[in-house]
């Protein structure tokens, strides 16, 4: 269950550790005579301690957490990772409790703010993970 204390844990520890994309760029299909606009949308925690992005990944009920290539010597590390419409509701939850990311986080909540949603423009986070099948 994801209440406001989560949340707000969640958005502090994105603040420190994590990253935001939010980049649009051309991309050119095999054979195809010109390029087209591709947006690249991602949110990502990498750090040390597993057992926190696995609870991140258990409370927000999106994303994976997968090994991160390191450099011989090093410590493991994990990233917790989430994109496009995942992304977009990962930031309307972390968005009233955000602060060194909250220009980026914004972007995202306007890109798809701009599109017609099926969800009708759900904000219960809940409702939403249960329509992708979680929890």
């Amino acid at each position: 269950m994801l209440n406001s204390e989560s949340a707000a844990y969640i958005a502090g520890l994105f603040d420190g550790e994590g990253c935001v994309s939010y980049k649009q760029y051309m991309r050119k299909r095999k054979g195809a005579k010109k390029a087209y606009p591709q947006w690249q949308i991602r949110l990502e925690i990498a750090m040390t301690d597993y057992s926190i992005l696995i609870w991140v990944l258990e409370t927000l009920g999106v994303g994976r957490v997968n090994p991160r290539k390191v450099q011989p010597g090093r410590k493991k590390q994990w990233r917790w990772r989430c994109t496009h419409r995942d992304a977009y509701y990962v930031c309307k939850v972390l968005w009233p409790y955000a602060h060194v990311k909250l220009d980026k986080i914004q972007q995202i909540i306007e890109h798809y703010s701009k599109q017609k949603l099926n969800e009708d423009n759900i904000i219960d986070f809940e409702h939403y993970k249960m329509k992708k099948g979680k929890k």
